[in-house]
C-alpha cells in the first residue's frame, strides 16, 4: 500500500489552531510501519459531531502511523508528543489532538500530535504495536529537534485515556526493544524528558482496568505475567520520567484509581510526580469538555509543572 494518500489526508483532516499551518509526516520511514504487512486492516475516517462548527472526528484501521506538527510563532524549546485516546480501538483527533494546540503554542510549546496503530489489528507487534509507534515518534522528534527549535533534552509526551497508557507505556518501558531498528534515528533515546498522563488508562488488574482497552491488550483470559507486563504502574522505577497526572474524580469509564495507582508507585521510587484531581470532569473532556469547570485549568497547571522541572 502506498503510505502517501493517507498521509496527505491526515495532513488535511486534523484543525487548524497554531500559529502556522500544521505539516505531518509519517513515523516510520517507509510510511507503513514494519509490522503492518501482515495487518488487515485499512485507513477509515469518522466524524462523528453533528456540529458542522466543532470537528470530532476518529480513525481507526491506522497502518501508516502519522505525526502532525503544531508550531507556535515564538518557540519555547519544549516538545510534546501527544498520543490521544480511543479505547484501543481507534484515535480521536481532534478533543484530545488539534483542540490543544492553540493554549500550548501560545505559550511557546511545539506539539506534535500521532496516531498509533491498534493492539488487536493484526500488526506483528500485536499488543506492543502502539508502543513500537511512540517509541519511534519520539526518537524521531530528538533526532530532527532543529528543525523545530527544540531542545532535545526537554521533550515530553503527554496521553489521554488509551493514550494516556500508550505514554505510560513509553515511560516505563522506554528501553524495551520492540521493533527492529530502522535507521540511525533508533540510536536516539526514547525515554521521554517528562511525562502528562490525562485520565489515563493504567492497570490491567481487572478490579479497576478499563474492560475494553484490558480485552484489546491482553485478552479476555491474561496470564499473570501479561497483566504484570502492560500496567505501568508495575513497571515504575527510579529512572521513570517525572509524571503530571489528571483525572476526574467522577470519571465513568476509567476508575479514578488508575491514577492513584500510578501516583503512588511514582512516590515510592522518588520520581517527581503531581497529581490534580477535580470532582467533576467524567472522561474524555480534553479541553472543551470542562470549559465551565474548575478542570479547565488543567493546561496552564501542567505547563506550570513543566516549566518548574526546566528550572
Amino acid at each position: 500500500m502506498n503510505p502517501l494518500p493517507t498521509l496527505f489526508a491526515v495532513a488535511l483532516l486534523f484543525a487548524s489552531h497554531a500559529h502556522a499551518a500544521p505539516t505531518s509526516f509519517p513515523v516510520w520511514p517507509g510510511g507503513e510501519a514494519p509490522g503492518a504487512k501482515n495487518s488487515p486492516v485499512s485507513f477509515t475516517l469518522l466524524e462523528r459531531s453533528k456540529d458542522p462548527a466543532e470537528h470530532d472526528r476518529a480513525v481507526t484501521g491506522i497502518r501508516a502511523p502519522q505525526i502532525t506538527v503544531y508550531r507556535p510563532q515564538h518557540a519555547n524549546g519544549i516538545a510534546l508528543l501527544v498520543t490521544p485516546g480511543g479505547s484501543y480501538k481507534r484515535v480521536v483527533l481532534d478533543k484530545e489532538g488539534s483542540d490543544l494546540a492553540k493554549p500550548f503554542n501560545d505559550r511557546g510549546y511545539t506539539l506534535f500530535v500521532m496516531t498509533y496503530r491498534m493492539p488487536e489489528d493484526g500488526h506483528t507487534e500485536g499488543a506492543n504495536a502502539p508502543l513500537a509507534d511512540a517509541q519511534r515518534a519520539l526518537r524521531t522528534l530528538r533526532a530532527r529537534a532543529a528543525e523545530w527549535q527544540v531542545n532535545p533534552r526537554k521533550v515530553g509526551v503527554m496521553g489521554f485515556s488509551a493514550g494516556g497508557h500508550v505514554a505510560a507505556s513509553l515511560e516505563t518501558r522506554y528501553d524495551e526493544t520492540v521493533y527492529p531498528a530502522q535507521d540511525a534515528i533508533d540510536q536516539q533515546s526514547a525515554r521521554p524528558d517528562f511525562v502528562i498522563l490525562g485520565y489515563p488508562v493504567i492497570s490491567m488488574d481487572k478490579t479497576i482496568a478499563h474492560a475494553g482497552s484490558r480485552t484489546a491488550l491482553i485478552g479476555a483470559a491474561p496470564t499473570p505475567e501479561q497483566i504484570r507486563h502492560y500496567s505501568p504502574e508495575l513497571n515504575v522505577t527510579a529512572q521513570t520520567p517525572p509524571t503530571f497526572l489528571l483525572h476526574a474524580v467522577d470519571d465513568p469509564s476509567v476508575p479514578v484509581e488508575n491514577s492513584l495507582v500510578m501516583f503512588n508507585a511514582l512516590h515510592a521510587h522518588q520520581v517527581q510526580t503531581e497529581l490534580h484531581l477535580f470532582s467533576q470532569g467524567q472522561h474524555g473532556f480534553g479541553i472543551r469538555g470542562v470549559k465551565d469547570k474548575p478542570a479547565r485549568l488543567w493546561p496552564e497547571l501542567a505547563m506550570n509543572w513543566i516549566e518548574a522541572l526546566a528550572d
